[in-house]
């Protein structure tokens, strides 16, 4: 069978500890359906809702403190990966034993190698943290030096880099454990950013994208299928419009057409997209699916889903 790398998104698990231990449980369901299958399944997740409230919780803990020092946002995401790991694990035990299955899950704490030099961090794009009137946003930049600009029109944001991912730096614990038949999930939140700095990884204030993440840990797994989970069941050129159009499947040529087009928008479909399309490009014979975590097994079974080949008429898994 196949070793798919699943990406969960963080706002799939939930806002808080109750609804994500219930979701967790949900998204357990179509996994397990895949290892019950024969795959070896791979997870990774997002941290968006989670890693937000961790670093406002402990900025509140400072200031009730008198603190200066707040908690560092490298910190902050290596929290959330165990929170969310602690609950995905747990829930996927659960799906496995009332199968009768016998299967290790392990969540690791995952550092990302990013380069000092990426572009991003000289333009910080990813909104973090609590939303400020204008005149906060404005004292918070003067005193601070951070950057804040408007969100969705419901104030200001801190912003922060998104870098590019370079490298998993436990790619080969992972490795070994998938080698060995145990499930594994790995670069939670877009994984923990650090810089090399001679033998030391150093934690830095930046967030990396969580499907390009789990797209560079597919490769360094060697997986075939980049199972990329979202809100919809399939990618949709047109979207919102009278002529929308959902789509089975793309090539690589017709997927960088509709991006030329401006068929995706940022920040929203265009990056899953575009991950997708960076995992297909790198290996003959490698395949990325999208769709919803509700349609996962069906999307498997070429029922749903959009399924991105690096050539036309490719088959489904």
């Amino acid at each position: 069978m196949s070793k798919i790398l699943i990406a969960l998104g963080g706002n799939a698990l939930g806002e808080n500890a109750k609804e994500q231990r219930e979701l967790a449980g949900n998204a357990a369901k179509p996994i397990v359906d895949m290892i019950e299958q024969g795959h070896d399944v791979i997870i990774s997740h997002g941290n968006g809702p989670q890693v937000g409230a961790i670093n406002l919780a402990f900025g509140k803990y400072a200031e009730e403190k008198g603190e200066e020092t707040k908690m560092p946002f490298a910190e902050s995401g290596a929290m959330s990966q165990g929170y969310i790991g602690f609950h995905l694990q747990n829930a996927l035990r659960e799906e496995l034993a009332n199968r009768g299955m016998v299967k290790s899950v392990a969540s690791i704490v995952s550092q990302v190698v990013v380069d000092p030099k990426d572009p991003a961090f000289e333009n910080p794009t990813k909104p973090i943290g609590p939303f400020y009137s204008k005149e906060d946003a404005e004292r918070l930049m003067n005193e601070t030096g951070d950057t804040y600009i408007e969100d969705s029109g419901r104030g200001y944001r801190k912003v922060i880099p998104s870098p590019a991912p370079i490298e998993v730096v436990e790619k080969d614990v992972m490795k070994d454990l998938v080698a060995s038949g145990h499930i594994v999930i790995g670069a939670g939140g877009g994984g923990i950013p650090v810089i090399r700095d001679n033998d030391r990884l150093v934690g830095i204030e930046a967030v990396i994208d969580k499907d390009f993440a789990s797209e560079c840990l597919a490769e360094a797994l060697d997986v075939d299928f980049l199972f990329i989970l979202t809100a919809v069941d399939q990618v949709a050129i047109n979207f919102g419009k009278p002529n929308q159009q959902s789509l089975d499947s793309m090539s690589i040529e017709e997927a960088r057409q509709y991006i030329e087009e401006g068929q995706f928008p940022p920040g929203s479909m265009l990056p899953k997209v575009e991950a997708a399309l960076k995992f297909v490009e790198s290996k003959k014979e490698r395949k990325a699916i999208i769709s919803s975590l509700e349609r996962a097994k069906d999307a498997i079974l070429g029922k749903t889903g959009t399924v991105i080949y690096r050539e036309r008429n490719a088959e489904a898994i």
